[in-house]
Parts: structure tokens; C-alpha cells; sequence
């Protein structure tokens, strides 16, 4: 018998204050099983212990909300005509750092489990990816591992990929970041809730057999990745598609029998996550047998079962009396269907292997919300920042020559086409993307059977929040719901993906709760509360010794709901002679810019000029004029700066533009910074008058840039070449720096 101790405790991942609440709750020693079982539930990954407090802060409430955070396994927003909308986002990047292909594979196969769990059948999928040096071979390897786990699992699954993004920066060289989306459809009042009831209602696992596969899988998600842990793949789940297909349609079937008291998808901790939540969820209890698990490997001891993370499983709370019809659904659809035990009236979760117990523990004890423990960690600011806002850019160089500068851009790996990853992912299965051939700031989705549209968007600048991690995510926030209004859609509700550094760093923390803070101080201005997500800590590298965080980066995934497809609007100008506008104001500012990060190769400067209540009116003038039919094309000034936009709204007609700048504004600042609330947006000649009438009224400024031209790119009168020219750069500068036939021109 393995003795159990304080080093025990260490080795897995508690610590000693934590074992001893463990003796306290039980009043004597656990066994290794119970041990192990606290391990994994009171993981970060798990526990959100040092977090909740911190989330509790944010704004769970609105009028769309069905389902606020941490009520079910995904957010629940009412889009109307009878219809609701799931959607949620998760990361799975520990295991992309060891296993980038399963890693991603399985990120992709749980997060659409979230949203079917409910009912709701996923109709759109997105993702948020960030790597190192895309020259570096890590990188490559990494990227090209995470695009194929992607693109298989969500391909064979049939759910199309509509929109995400990709970003390059050495601070994710050894630990990549990938958040995956997924978005589902359900009419109101058919969900299923991921709560267990029924004294005595027996409890069903189905899906696949359960291995050996991601045991332990949440704890590895709560450490810093190292050099050793390529050491630890047997943590990496292993996906299939096929299966997860089949899961989908009979979970489906199996809500609409009405048999299901309660359903919950096993991701993180496997067996012990479900039963946990679920009895928490509904005030009771459970007593499972493990020798009738099905298994596809034999000899694993019972806490090798309970945390198993093996792939395509649910755990199916069933109403007694209804056993013959669960179990002919699943057989129709020739999946294991097996029950493992019951619903008992008592907060105690009893499990049994072989006829023997091998853990006893409260429910309530082990679970978010419950009895699990919740930190207030220490946060300080970090030296650096007091750095950053001592840029002056006065010191920056002016260029000599403009176009080389955007040339450069368009070739950066942040700015450049992603089609090299894109392309790999079926973007248009179930008919339902409107935006594949029409391009806009958010993917469009087609609501079937009625005149409605989603939208749906993910951003995050980590350089904004590494430099003002407050204002930085007030801009994710911002930015999003910006990409969703040029879309033609309303904002309505985020998820989010909350990746930052260890948390018992001051300096991370610090970073953690400046970010919840500006993030909640934007939605609650927007009117976009948060209806859940994942927070992931540990993401870091200690390589030979030195530690280093990733740029906190708390990704944003937007809802909008576009009230009339008619209204859908492309960021694409239309037409020779088009008038082009900006709306906001130009300003004279560079800061955190790509331009000035990558091409001056200053790395320490503050977060772009942002201000929340200018950029709410933007956004409302902006739907105002899109709903008013005043508008060819809308497209928001991001990365890159307004010589980008007006590129990327130039090349999918082959169309060129003839601006002019600011003489009050250093031109680069002008054509390259980043200063956030701003749109160009593109005019008939008919609709013009109608235009300015309208902007009359609106409290945001306009300003004429210029038109829209045939095909060549003029600027202050002097010609930057033409459309094609920098197409062909932008939409292949990825691949070849992929395929080492080229470099990034400056740092």
C-alpha cells in the first residue's frame, strides 16, 4: 500500500495547506484513489482557484441570457424566432506544446462536446492561435501539427471553421496557445441541463471505451511546461471524429426521447469532473461501479478510470423506467451504452472497482463553487511597465520610404494572409458561412428558416495588454464588438480564454486582474456580458533554468446576432469612384503598433489610445448606417493601421485607392499606427449626400480620405504600385516563410 503523505500530496500537484483541508473534510487519511481524485479537482485547470474570485467580478447578466456562466458547460443566449445560441471557448495548450496534432485534435473534439451536451447541435466553429517564429523549426512543427488536428478532427466532424486568427511572437516560442470555438443552435426550452437528479435514476456512460489516455491530464494543464515534458504525452488525449459524429447525432436523439434527467461530456478529469459536477449541480449524490466501465485496456486501477480523459464519452443521467429506450438509440447508432450506477439522496460520491470501495468523498467538496479552495494571490506591478510608458516617439526614425515600409507589412506574419492555415479548414460544410466569399470582419453564419444571421468573431492583441493589461483587454473587448458591428451584426454576449503566466508571480497576477477589470469595465459598456469560458494558467517555459510568461493574453470570442441578412456588409470596397471615409479620429500615435514592435524593433512602449465611450458611439453610428443601406463596404483600422485596412478592403475586388493624410500627423503614425476607434468604410456616389446627412447627426467625426480606384494605390498624389503587387506578397508571404524561402526583413 502506498504510503500517503505531504510528499505525496506534492507529487500531485497539491499542496500541504490543501492535504491537510483534504484530512480535514474526510476526518482521516485518504486513500491514493481519494487523493488522486482531489489532485484533479482541485486543479487550476479544474478548480479555478486562484480565479473565481476575480471572475465573480465580471457581468454574467443580460436581457439575451438564458444560461449564465457556470450554470451549464456553455453560455446560453436567447437570438430569437424560438432559437437560442450555445457557445463557448477553451484552450488545450499544454497539450499543443508536447503532441500539437492530438493536442488540437481533441481541443476541437471537446469543446463542440460542450455544446451538444446541451442540446444545441454545433453549427460553427473558430479558433485563436498563437506560436513563436514562424521561421523557427519549433514553430513549424508546431503550427503545422495544430492546423492538421484542427482541419482533420473538424472536417471529419462536418462543422465548418468560419473565422479565427493566427499570431506570431517569440514569447509563445515553447508554449503555443491554442483556444478553440465552438457555436451551436437549439430551440428554446429543448436544452438539457448538465445536472444530476432522481434519487435512484440509474447513470449511464456512452461513447467510447475508456484507456489510459489523458490521465492526469487537468494537472498537467496547471504546471509550467519544461523541458522535460515531451515526458509527459501520456497526458494527450487521442481524438476521433467519427466517433464524436455518432456521440453527436444519438445525444441528439437521446434529448428528444425525453429520457435524460441530466448530460455531461467527460473532458477535463474524465469520470470524477462529471459525476462531480453534476451531483453538486443537483444537491446529490452518487454510487458508481468502475468494474462495468467499458475499457479498452486492461489492469488500470480504479483511479486510473476515474481520471481518465479518454475521448467521445458522456456521462447520461437517465430517467428510471427509461433504460429500453436509451439503450435502442444507442445501439442504432453502435455506440457502448452502459450504466455504472445511480443517483443516491446524499452528498457523497461512492466508488466502487470489483466489489471493493475505493473512494468515499463529499460531492460538494470538489467543485467550483463549492467546497474547493479559492486564493487571494498577491500582485504587484511589474517592473516593465513603468518602462513602457516612458516611450517617446520622438526617438522613432521617420522612413525614408513609405512604400517599403507597407511592403514590409503586408508581408509581416501577423498581417499577411492566413490562407495557408485556412484553406486546410472545410469553411463551408452545412452551407451555413456566408462570409467565405464575401469577406467581413466577423464569419456571418446562416440562420436556416429565418431571416437572421450570427456573427461571430475572436481577438485579442496580446502586445496591447502586456503594455497596459487594462486598457489592452478593454481593446479585445472593443475590437471584437467592432469586427461584429462592421459585420452589419449587434454585439450580444463574449466568451472568453483567459491564458496568462503562473499565477503565484505577482507580476502575472497583477497582469490577471488588470485584464478582468478592464474586461468587465467593457462589457459592461458594450451590453455584452460574459457567459463563460476557461481561464489557463502556467503558460510558460522554464528552458535551462530562466523562466518566461507568455504576453497575458485573454482572448475574446464575440456573439452578434445580425437581425436582417440583408443587412450584411463585407469589408470589400465595390466599385470604381466609391467615396472612402474614415469615422473617428486619426491621431498622431504609434504605440504597441506592428509597425513600430516589428519593423523599428521597439518592443517597450504603452497601449495604443483608446477611450470607451467614443468607441460605443463609433459602433452604434456605424450599425446605424449599415441598417440604414448607406454603406458599400466597413472595415475597422487593427494591426497594421489604416494603410492595411484600405489594402485588405482593395484586394478582393482587384481594386485600388487614391488617399490623402494628415499634414498635422506624422505620416507613418498616419498610415501605420494603431489607434483604436476607427472604421473606413466605403460610399456610392449615389448614396453620398444621404451619407453626410446622416453623419450630421452621429457624435462621431468623419473625414474624406479619398476613393476608390481602379486597380492602382496612391498616396498624397504619390503612387505605391499597384493592387497586385502587394496581393501577391500578402497572400503569400506565410507559406514561403514556412517553407524557408524567405525572412522576416526586419526584428
Amino acid at each position: 500500500m502506498q504510503a500517503i503523505n505531504y510528499d505525496t500530496a506534492k507529487s500531485l500537484g497539491l499542496l500541504p495547506e490543501e492535504f491537510d483541508k483534504i484530512k480535514e473534510i474526510l476526518g482521516r487519511l485518504p486513500n491514493f484513489t481519494e487523493l488522486s481524485i482531489f489532485s484533479a479537482m482541485w486543479s487550476e485547470h479544474a478548480s479555478y482557484k486562484n480565479s473565481i474570485k476575480w471572475l465573480k467580478t465580471l457581468p454574467k447578466k443580460g436581457k439575451h441570457i438564458l444560461a449564465e456562466a457556470g450554470e451549464e458547460n456553455a453560455g446560453l443566449v436567447d437570438i430569437g424566432d424560438g432559437l437560442a445560441c450555445a457557445f463557448k471557448i477553451e484552450s488545450h495548450n499544454h497539450p499543443c506544446a508536447v503532441e500539437p496534432v492530438q493536442g488540437a485534435a481533441t481541443g476541437v473534439g471537446g469543446i463542440n462536446r460542450d455544446i451538444f451536451t446541451m442540446g444545441a447541435r454545433p453549427i460553427a466553429q473558430l479558433n485563436s492561435l498563437r506560436f513563436g517564429n514562424p521561421a523557427d523549426e519549433r514553430t513549424k512543427f508546431l503550427l503545422r501539427g495544430v492546423v492538421k488536428g484542427i482541419s482533420h478532427y473538424g472536417n471529419c466532424f462536418g462543422v465548418p471553421v468560419v473565422g479565427g486568427e493566427v499570431y506570431f511572437d517569440e514569447c509563445y516560442h515553447v508554449n503555443p496557445l491554442v483556444n478553440a470555438m465552438s457555436v451551436g443552435l437549439v430551440r428554446k426550452g429543448e436544452t438539457v441541463s448538465a445536472t444530476a437528479s432522481g434519487t435512484g435514476n440509474p447513470v449511464y456512460i456512452v461513447g467510447s471505451s475508456t484507456g489510459k489516455d489523458g490521465i492526469h491530464g487537468a494537472s498537467f494543464a496547471s504546471a509550467n511546461i519544461t523541458e522535460d515534458s515531451a515526458n509527459d504525452i501520456p497526458s494527450i488525449q487521442v481524438g476521433d471524429p467519427f466517433m464524436e459524429k455518432l456521440l453527436l447525432e444519438a445525444s441528439l436523439e437521446l434529448i428528444q426521447s425525453g429520457a435524460v434527467a441530466g448530460m455531461q461530456d467527460m473532458g477535463a478529469a474524465g469520470i470524477i469532473c462529471s459525476t462531480s459536477e453534476m451531483s453538486e449541480r443537483g444537491g446529490c449524490g452518487m454510487r458508481i461501479d468502475l468494474s462495468k466501465v467499458p475499457m479498452r485496456q486492461q489492469n488500470m486501477e480504479a483511479w486510473e478510470i476515474l481520471l481518465s480523459e479518454s475521448q467521445e464519452r458522456m456521462l447520461v443521467v437517465v430517467k428510471k423506467g427509461m433504460e429500453d429506450a436509451v439503450e435502442t438509440i444507442f445501439k442504432k447508432w453502435d455506440l457502448a451504452c452502459q450504466i455504472i450506477g445511480e443517483v443516491i439522496d446524499d452528498d457523497k460520491l461512492e466508488f466502487y472497482h470489483n466489489g471493493e470501495l475505493k473512494a468515499a468523498v463529499p460531492a460538494s467538496v470538489l467543485v467550483l463553487g463549492g467546497g474547493a479552495p479559492q486564493y487571494d494571490r498577491e500582485y504587484k506591478e511589474p517592473a516593465y511597465y513603468r518602462e513602457y510608458k516612458a516611450y517617446d516617439s520622438g526617438n522613432v526614425p521617420q522612413p525614408d520610404d513609405l512604400k517599403e515600409v507597407a511592403m514590409a507589412l503586408a508581408a509581416n506574419p501577423n498581417i499577411a494572409s492566413k490562407r495557408w492555415v485556412y484553406e486546410q479548414y472545410d469553411s463551408m460544410v452545412r452551407t451555413v458561412n456566408m462570409s467565405t466569399n464575401y469577406p467581413s470582419d466577423a464569419g456571418v453564419v446562416h440562420l436556416k428558416g429565418t431571416n437572421k444571421a450570427l456573427a461571430l468573431c475572436t481577438d485579442c492583441n496580446s502586445r496591447y495588454v502586456k503594455a497596459d493589461p487594462e486598457t489592452g483587454t478593454m481593446i479585445a473587448v472593443a475590437e471584437s464588438a467592432r469586427n461584429v458591428v462592421c459585420s452589419g451584426a449587434e454585439p450580444c454576449a463574449i466568451t472568453n480564454c483567459l491564458n496568462f503566466g503562473n499565477p503565484y508571480h505577482p507580476e502575472v497576477y497583477w497582469q490577471f486582474v488588470h485584464a478582468i477589470k478592464g474586461m468587465g469595465r467593457a462589457c459592461e459598456r458594450f451590453g455584452t456580458p460574459v457567459t463563460g469560458g476557461n481561464v489557463s494558467f502556467y503558460n510558460q517555459s522554464e528552458i535551462k533554468g530562466k523562466t518566461e510568461a507568455i504576453n497575458p493574453t485573454p482572448t475574446i470570442g464575440m456573439l452578434g446576432v445580425l437581425a436582417d441578412k440583408a443587412h450584411h456588409t463585407t469589408l470589400a470596397f465595390r466599385e470604381k469612384g466609391d467615396m472612402i471615409y474614415l469615422l473617428g479620429v486619426s491621431r498622431d500615435d504609434m504605440a504597441s503598433s506592428e509597425y513600430l514592435y516589428s519593423y523599428h524593433g521597439i518592443k517597450a512602449s504603452p497601449a495604443p489610445y483608446f477611450n470607451l465611450d467614443e468607441e460605443l458611439a463609433l459602433q452604434q453610428t456605424v450599425l446605424g448606417a449599415i441598417r440604414a443601406g448607406l454603406l458599400q463596404s466597413a472595415h475597422d483600422v487593427s494591426d497594421g493601421g489604416l494603410f492595411i485596412t484600405l489594402l485588405e478592403s482593395a484586394m478582393p475586388g482587384n481594386l485600388g485607392f487614391d488617399v490623402t493624410t494628415d499634414a498635422e500627423i506624422r505620416t507613418d503614425a498616419f498610415l501605420f499606427g494603431e489607434a483604436q476607434g476607427r472604421i473606413v468604410v466605403s460610399v456610392s456616389p449615389a448614396q453620398e449626400t444621404h451619407f453626410l446627412n446622416f453623419m450630421a447627426t452621429q457624435p462621431v467625426p468623419v473625414t474624406t480620405l479619398g476613393h476608390v480606384t481602379k486597380s492602382e494605390l496612391r498616396i498624397d498624389d504619390v503612387s505605391f504600385g499597384f493592387v497586385n503587387d502587394f496581393k501577391s506578397v500578402y497572400d503569400t508571404a506565410l507559406e514561403q516563410l514556412l517553407d524557408g524561402r524567405t525572412r522576416p526583413q526586419h526584428a
